[in-house]
């Protein structure tokens, strides 16, 4: 196990502090948890980023234009502002 000095502001202090209390953990189990969990958020992002870069844009499009142009079924409809129309 490592320890490594961390300086935060007060007020985040205070409020990992009442996070702790709220959680019934200690101060240093909650960062800690709060540290891997964020991550692996970050773990997540770059291997979403990854396969973001090698993918086909135009390929997904055309896989969309084959799909059949239907009624959505009741209660799937978008919203009139978030319509858009395909290319």
């Amino acid at each position: 196990m490592s320890t490594y000095p961390l300086r935060i502001a007060d007020h985040v202090m205070e409020e990992a502090k009442q996070a702790a209390a709220d959680d019934n953990v200690s101060l240093n189990q909650l960062l800690s948890a709060f540290i891997a969990d964020g991550i692996g958020h970050r773990r997540a992002i770059m291997e979403l980023k990854k396969r973001a870069a090698r993918g086909d844009v135009d390929t997904a499009l055309a896989i969309l234009e084959r799909t059949p142009d239907v009624v959505p079924d009741a209660g799937d409809e978008l919203a009139a502002s978030k319509k858009t129309s395909r290319r």
